[in-house]
């Protein structure tokens, strides 16, 4: 692989363009200390994982293999605790597993965690009973109480937020290392307060079947599969704080190229995609493979401009493409981006993030989406996708390993009522263990109704 050009980038050059979303920040004496610190800290991830991860990508790319990016929509400080990251690893586990059996072809866990602490903001201030004061930004910036304290942004919560990130990967991999991911023991990811029957049901026919698939190929080959028995897990966050990730991103001689240290895969939203902006900047010279949400307000000479700038060598697995229409949109606006695409004469990978273009305000107020609407995307998506000759190799899921009650529908049901019972999201509505199985089992249950009838039109 060609490095990139090292000799017009380097880790602060985003600092000449303007960086949208980026906090203000009383001491700039304290920030620097800060960001010092953080760049003297041992990374969190390490190059060899981002190659391994850049090549399965590559894999996905294929149709070889499926992308499964889930997690928090915003993780907090108080989310780094070992029940909470084990939930959350669970349900990705347990989606993995229903992918794996429906889609028959290897899974790619990717976690929305171990850094996911910072927001964007549609606006720089929050106004309550006539006081004005700066919007919550995320635990990485400042804190969720309305009090002028709170609001400011503190250099401190850089490395407070290192730290839980670097705790939270840490307790994953030991999990993982421990057999926790084992598919040779699904029971260890117990299905905790699932309670519809019939879903509950499916689920233990899936493990089930593989366990009995495993014990066949073990008895009659003699030996293990070693894949069975491992789970590779690797974490991902929007890379929208730039000094944070400019501490953590560095230079590897060996291999002659700059790598950002403190996720696998960080992205870039929406709100800071701009071609002439930092963001973009900062992600075309680090080699991690990064994604770029794409949505209705992108035009096909932005999102070329992007690809081409983004991934000028064309490399696999290098560029990730996260399209995030809404169900009302997308036969709209996937074609267009598709074709963009295409007259560039690059590859990506392309993903369905079906959560960020369907969130809605019920009617108490709260932000929801409705399992429906995230389901017709996804729907739709594979389809325009495969129509168009070319391939959806993954999905991107905000969700949670908490019984909340925040996304509306699904096997329970749940109405607009239900969202006061057990709404914890400080941001976006996520959907719950019970709902992002139940997903992942249609996911799978879809694409086996696809082969079947491909195979059937091609039958003679």
């Amino acid at each position: 692989m060609r490095s990139p050009d090292t000799t017009s980038w380097h880790s602060a050059t985003w600092q000449t363009k303007v960086a949208q979303q980026q906090p203000t920040y009383a001491d700039p004496k304290a920030l620097e200390g800060a960001v010092a610190h953080l760049s003297r800290l041992p990374p969190i991830v390490v190059s060899w994982e981002i190659d391994a991860l850049r090549e399965r990508l590559a894999a996905a790319q294929r149709g070889q293999a499926f992308l499964l990016q889930g997690g928090d929509c915003a993780e907090t400080f108080a989310d780094c605790e070992s029940d909470t990251i084990a939930k959350k690893l669970k349900i990705l586990l347990q989606m993995s597993l229903v992918l794996l059996h429906g889609l028959k072809k290897p899974i790619i866990r990717v976690g929305r965690m171990a850094g996911q602490y910072a927001k964007p903001r549609s606006v720089d201030t929050e106004t309550r009973n006539g006081v004005t004061l700066p919007s919550y930004r995320g635990d990485l910036v400042n804190r969720p109480e309305f009090t002028a304290e709170a609001r400011a942004a503190d250099p401190e919560l850089l490395l407070r937020g290192y730290e839980r990130a670097a705790l939270t990967l840490n307790f994953v991999r030991a999990l993982v290392d421990g057999g926790f991911a084992d598919l040779h023991h699904p029971e260890y990811w117990d299905l905790g307060f699932m309670k519809h029957a019939q879903l509950k049901d499916a689920y233990q026919h899936i493990v089930n079947s593989i366990g009995d698939a495993l014990d066949f190929f073990e008895g009659i080959s003699g030996r293990g599969v070693a894949e069975g028995t491992l789970a590779d897990f690797y974490a991902s966050h929007e890379g929208l704080h730039l000094l944070y990730e400019q501490a953590q991103t560095r230079f590897i001689p060996r291999q002659n190229r700059w790598y950002n240290l403190s996720t696998h895969m960080p992205w870039i939203g929406m709100r800071t995609a701009q071609l002439d902006g930092a963001h973009v900047e900062y992600m075309r010279g680090i080699s991690n493979p990064i994604g770029v949400k794409v949505g209705t307000a992108m035009d096909s000479t932005w999102l070329q401009g992007l690809v081409t700038t983004l991934n000028p060598q064309n490399q696999p697995g290098r560029l990730t493409l996260i399209h995030r229409f809404g169900a009302k949109d997308i036969e709209a606006s996937l074609p267009r981006a598709i074709e963009a695409v295409r007259q560039t004469g690059q590859a990506v990978l392309w993903i369905c993030d079906p959560m960020h273009g369907n969130t809605e305000t019920a009617a108490g107020g709260l932000k929801t989406r409705r399992f429906e609407n995230i389901l017709k995307e996804l729907d739709l998506a594979f389809r325009i996708h495969a129509d168009m000759g070319s391939y959806l190799g993954g999905v991107h899921i905000e969700l949670t390993g908490e019984d909340v009650t925040e996304c509306t529908g699904g096997a329970r049901g749940l109405t607009d009522a239900d969202l006061q019972r057990a709404y914890r999201s400080s941001v976006d509505p996520r959907l719950n263990h019970e709902q992002a199985l139940e997903l992942a089992m249609l996911i799978a249950e879809r694409s086996q109704t696809r082969r079947a009838d491909k195979r059937a039109s091609t039958a003679p």
